[in-house]
């Protein structure tokens, strides 16, 4: 291996995409264990690494030097090899601070809780202090050694005003969980994650809901990525070129999910935007068929609706977890915000929002299967779609505009 990140598990690892966009070298990911990386680090067969968990402070007695801010740090996430000699740097440590820049949130004279206590925790305390945080504080699961535990985070920093999660709380494949409960900090005014999968994780939008500033770690990623590859080619690369490879990204990642009452044309303008995005076609109803082994109607006549709803939340718990997809949903789907918090985690939610006269009833749909039930449920369901919906598109018959009008409010 030439260039490359190595890493105990690398299963999310968005580097080698960013790092082919970035240079003309190939780029790999080598997942290394524990017992396996001083022989790794000592034969220095490469050229030039990334670092990731675990191993950003257990590399450092292995290098020749380490420049003053990943000394400072106590953390290395590069390292380049000169000539048989290796050198360390932090380019986390600008890639947070640019992250951080990019988002206009202000740290300047804030309370600052930062989550975990591993290598990008230190990295999280060296930016935070060059930003001029009023009070930094550190919080682990044990405590000790100048960090506070989360009871006494809860019970005693309730004014903490910015929030940094550095611990894997929330990472695919666990997207649902959360290292902290923000409804306790009442002066909150923004939560970083530096996790950049999901785009989204479970704090974030937790923290969009209370309408706090919130924001994943993706941009870091890009940021840090570029001072890296500057590190590895020993030249310039222009600013300009990290904000559009974060948003080349972004959008090659990011999910179109489409919501909407039955009949309104998801699954057939999905399928249409598939074939001409190049991303995965999913309908979660399809999903649930294969998931139970039977029909839907079959479903709602044997075990009823809280069952059926049941089956679509754990399908969309999963297919939630995809990027570079189009997600159809079932008319329902809306109706338990669970899912509806989980879907936005990789994806922007578009409400296909087809006028009530040109619904169709039909007898394979149970709750929509006569007029009169198709009315009630879109009465019903209608401001639910509008509350969930990050875009609304009011469709025509003209597929080709409907599928125009996604592409411009995906792309805007």
């Amino acid at each position: 291996m030439e260039y490359g990140l190595i890493g105990e598990k690398l299963g999310h690892s968005f580097s080698k995409t960013v790092h082919n966009k970035l240079a003309d070298y190939e780029y790999e990911l080598l997942e290394i264990k524990p017992q396996d990386l001083e022989e790794f680090i000592r034969i220095k067969n490469f050229k030039a690494i990334n670092v990731t968990i675990p191993y950003k402070e257990l590399v450092i007695p292995y290098l020749d030097e380490i420049d003053d801010v990943a000394k400072k740090i106590g953390a290395v996430n590069t390292v380049v090899n000169r000539n048989g000699k290796l050198y360390g740097f932090n380019t986390d440590f600008f890639g947070l601070s640019g992250l951080i820049e990019y988002n206009g949130i202000t740290l300047s004279s804030k309370k600052v809780l930062i989550l975990g206590s591993g290598g990008t925790s230190k990295t999280a305390y060296a930016v935070a202090e060059s930003l001029n945080a009023r009070e930094i504080c550190v919080v682990s699961r044990k405590g000790g050694n100048g960090f506070i535990t989360y009871e006494e985070a809860y019970k005693n920093h309730k004014d903490a005003e910015i929030i940094i999660n550095t611990t894997p709380c929330g990472m695919y494949p666990n997207n649902q969980s959360m290292a902290i409960d923000i409804n306790c900090f009442n002066k909150l005014n923004a939560v970083i994650d530096v996790i950049y999968n999901p785009i989204k994780t479970a704090l974030v939008i937790e923290a969009e809901k209370r309408g706090i500033t919130a924001i994943g770690g993706l941009y870091m990623l890009i940021s840090q990525a570029v001072f890296a590859a500057e590190k590895f080619l020993s030249s310039q690369i222009e600013k300009e070129k990290t904000e559009n490879i974060f948003k080349e990204i972004l959008k090659e990642k990011q999910n179109i999910v489409l919501i909407g009452m039955p009949s309104c044309g998801k699954s057939t303008i999905g399928k249409m935007l598939s074939e001409k995005s190049g991303k995965t076609f999913v309908d979660t109803d399809e999903e649930i068929v294969k998931l139970s082994k039977m029909a839907i109607p079959e479903i709602f006549e044997k075990y009823g609706e809280n069952h059926f709803r049941d089956l679509e939340s754990e399908v969309i718990k999963e297919v939630s977890k995809k990027q570079e997809t189009i997600i159809a949903t079932g008319g329902g789907a809306i109706l338990r915000q669970e899912n509806i918090d989980l879907l936005k985690q990789n994806s922007i939610l578009f409400f296909i929002d087809r006028p009530l006269e040109f619904l169709e009833s039909t007898a394979d749909r149970p709750l929509s299967s006569n007029r009169e039930m198709l009315e009630k449920r879109y009465n019903e369901r209608y401001e639910k779609y509008v509350s969930a919906a990050d875009k609304i598109i009011k469709v025509s018959n003209d597929l080709e505009e409907n599928l125009s009008l996604i592409k411009e409010g995906f792309f805007e």
